[in-house]
C-alpha cells in the first residue's frame, strides 16, 4: 500500500475550490516534485498531507503505517526561521519533538540521531554555531537535517531552494538526492524549477488549480504538459 493516496481530492478556502481532481499515490523510495504556477494549489497540497488543512471533497489515505509524527517537514523559509537565535545542535534536535509525547527529556536515541543527520549532511563543524549566523545554504541543510530526525519514511519539502544562490541550490538538490536513493526515504518536493525537477525527481505532479499531470519523469517529458512547459527541448 502507498504511503500516501489521494482519491479525488479537492481543497477551499471560504468556499472557493484552490485546487481539484487530485488522484494519485506517493510510494516508499519516490521522489515526487509538485510544480505548477503561484496560486496552483502546491502549498495547499502539502497541508494536506501534513493533516493541517482537511479536504472540502475526496479522501487522502495514509498507509504502510505511517503517522502524521514520522513525517519530515520543511518549510518555506521565512525571517523567523533564519533569525531564529538557537545553535545548529538545538535546532535539528528540535526535529525529535513529535516524538516526545509527555516526556520532559530528550532520551539518548534522540541525540544520537542528531549526530547521524549532522554527519549525513555534513554539517557536524556547525553543531555550536548560531543558527542566524549561517549562510542560506547552510541554514536549508540544518533546517534538513531537523527535517530528518523526523522521519526515516517520507519528508516534505516545500520550495527548499528559495533565494539560495545556485551553488548552494545544486547542493541541496544532490543532497536531498542522496537522502531519497541510499537512504530509501520518500520526498515530496514543492518547487518553482522545472528543469531541475525533472534532472532529480522519479516523479512528477503537475498543478494549475486541478491536477494537470501525474507520472513518471519520462512520462512528464512526453507529455503535452511536460513539453509545454520544458519548451520542448531535451533535459537530461
Amino acid at each position: 500500500m502507498a504511503l500516501f493516496t489521494c482519491k479525488d481530492v479537492a481543497f477551499a478556502y471560504d468556499g472557493v475550490t484552490a485546487v481539484e481532481g487530485l488522484n494519485f499515490e506517493i510510494n516508499a523510495g519516490d521522489y515526487l516534485g509538485i510544480v505548477g504556477e503561484n496560486g496552483a494549489g502546491k502549498s495547499t497540497l502539502i497541508a494536506g498531507l501534513l493533516g493541517l488543512k482537511s479536504p472540502g471533497s475526496g479522501q487522502i489515505i495514509m498507509g504502510e503505517g505511517l503517522r502524521k509524527n514520522e513525517i519530515g517537514y520543511l518549510p518555506q523559509k521565512s525571517p523567523i526561521q533564519r533569525d531564529f537565535p538557537a545553535s545548529v545542535y538545538e535546532v535539528v534536535l528540535s526535529g525529535r519533538l513529535n516524538r516526545q509525547g509527555f516526556r520532559p527529556f530528550y532520551r539518548k536515541a534522540d541525540k544520537k540521531a542528531v549526530e547521524i543527520n549532522l554527519k549525513r549532511l555534513g554539517i557536524e563543524e556547525l553543531r555550536k554555531r548560531c543558527f542566524r549566523e549561517l549562510s542560506g545554504g547552510q541554514q536549508q541543510r540544518v533546517l534538513l537535517a531537523r527535517a530528518l530526525c523526523a522521519t526515516n519514511k517520507i519528508l516534505l519539502l516545500d520550495e527548499p531552494a528559495a533565494g539560495l544562490d545556485p551553488v548552494a541550490t545544486r547542493r541541496l538538490y544532490e543532497l536531498v538526492k542522496a537522502v531519497n536513493k541510499k537512504l530509501g526515504i520518500s520526498v515530496v518536493m514543492v518547487s518553482h524549477d522545472i528543469e531541475s525537477v525533472v534532472r532529480y525527481n522519479s516523479h512528477v505532479l503537475h498543478l494549475g488549480g486541478r491536477q494537470l499531470f501525474y507520472g513518471t519523469v519520462e512520462d512528464y517529458r512526453q507529455s503535452p504538459v511536460g513539453r509545454h512547459f520544458l519548451g520542448g527541448g531535451e533535459h537530461a
